[in-house]
């Protein structure tokens, strides 16, 4: 089928379609619908493809940090630490996830721009390794934490390069004027590595870029790479440091349309790495510990959401619309971002493809107008309350930015590994919707 956008989706002989070679229809019925599948044996390779990219290309030295932000449970975390990933955490939210299951938190790494006192404690007594500091005042409240402990905190400094990544406008982030970070076109980078290295209780281990998401080559992070690393021989040669670490950030794009480009990691990476380690020649600079910070590439094609199908409405001459029992409470990217995604009926798959087709807007069940999980879907109209539709790669940024809205409980999350699979995270209830009301 010109659908199976991911090598681990495929068609079984009942016409069902499958996740990692398991029966979606199957699992549909065991767990029930709304559901999020991943495919932990697919994060694990893409786990191991990343370690040994990165070890091949930078030396063993390097290590992704797994970008938590794009799913965060209890077992994702258990998966990195036997994986031998680093984390990259947001908040005291993530951090607790991963200290829960003894996630070793001196390889984690602690971003946001704009991280509270309370916030900076916390990760502080949990033995966070890193914070990646995106402003002087955050600076200051490290620093006056750091003293009060009468510890020395290592800490990155997160630098905007000015790069436009040619990506969407609502997840570039290397540009000048975003909220992140401190520009080196202006000078400020400059200004806020030499206020760093004024502060005692502060260890400053490196720099930290990002630019932005769904990129798919290496042009991107060889442009800021070149413009990090020229910083740091800038520092070296004005300020006498000499920067030990560099985090290239993540960004890595994946499929959510047959028409996307195919992301090779290990190529990518170690065109990157030729290139890194040939400028760290020309600026007399040694090779710093690279830090990259993959998400979506890790859990993205890992990740299928089911629905059944409720109603189906056909306005003759104008629309048609399909209802599934989920919606924008399990899947808002396509309200804030209009993403695409590939759309699927699970329980006849290669039938429903042969069929006569029409175009509808797949629709979820919140009173809401806009509650659209994907438009221009091409379905048959055959499709039927009680189908079994599959929206694809849908691994990242579903989970973790679902919600409530309309009190929904949100769907559970379930694992499928060797052939088998286990719940990772429960199906709220109703009751869960409202347990912390007074």
């Amino acid at each position: 089928m010109k659908n199976m956008i991911c090598d681990n989706l495929s068609v079984n002989e009942k016409d069902h379609l499958c996740l990692g070679g398991q029966d979606t229809v199957l699992l549909a019925e065991q767990y029930g619908t709304p559901l999020y599948l991943l495919d932990e044996d697919r994060i694990r390779l893409q786990c191991r493809t990343y370690l040994r990219a990165m070890r091949e290309a930078f030396g063993e030295a390097a290590l992704p940090l797994y970008a938590s932000k794009a799913a965060s449970f209890k077992q994702i975390y258990r998966i990195m630490q036997e994986e031998g990933m680093g984390i990259d955490v947001v908040s005291v939210g993530e951090i607790c996830t991963a200290h829960a299951v003894g996630f070793p938190l001196e390889r984690a790494y602690f971003h946001s721009n704009n991280k509270t006192d309370a916030d900076i404690l916390y990760a502080m007594e949990r033995g966070v390794g890193y914070f990646v500091v995106d402003n002087r005042e955050e600076l200051d409240a490290i620093e006056r934490v750091a003293s009060e402990k009468g510890s020395v905190q290592k800490i990155l400094l997160r630098l905007t390069p000015g790069i436009d990544p040619h990506t969407y406008e609502a997840v570039s982030t290397g540009n000048v004027d975003s909220k992140f970070g401190s520009a080196i076109e202006t000078g400020q980078a400059e200004e806020i590595t030499a206020y760093a290295l004024t502060l005692p209780h502060l260890h400053l281990a490196g720099f930290h870029c990002h630019v932005g998401s769904q990129v798919f080559d290496a042009d991107v992070f060889l442009r800021s790479a070149e413009i990090m690393l020229r910083f740091m021989a800038e520092m070296r040669d004005k300020h006498g440091y000499l920067a030990e670490e560099l985090d290239l950030g993540g960004g890595f794009g994946v499929r959510y349309l047959a028409e996307d480009p195919v992301m090779n990691i290990a190529d990518t990476v170690k065109t990157v790495g030729e290139s890194v380690q040939a400028l760290c020649r020309q600026l007399g600079l040694p090779l710093p510990a690279i830090r990259m910070e993959p998400g979506r590439s890790i859990v993205a094609e890992a990740g299928m959401t089911l629905y059944t199908v409720g109603t189906v409405k056909q306005i003759p001459g104008y629309k048609n619309y399909v209802s599934v029992d989920g919606g924008m409470t399990d899947n808002p990217r396509f309200a804030l971002y209009r993403s695409p995604y590939t759309v699927l009926l699970a329980n006849r798959t290669e039938k429903a493809e042969a069929e006569e087709q029409m175009r509808c807007s797949v629709v979820g069940r919140c009173c809401e107008s806009g509650d659209i999980l994907q438009e221009n879907v091409k379905m048959p109209k055959t499709v039927a309350r009680g189908d079994l539709l599959a929206v694809l790669t849908t691994g990242a940024y579903n989970y973790s930015m679902s919600s409530n809205y309309n009190r929904i409980p949100r769907p559970p999350v379930v694992m499928l590994a060797g052939g088998e699979s286990y719940l990772a995270v429960k199906r709220e209830t109703p009751e869960d919707v409202c347990r912390n009301d007074l």
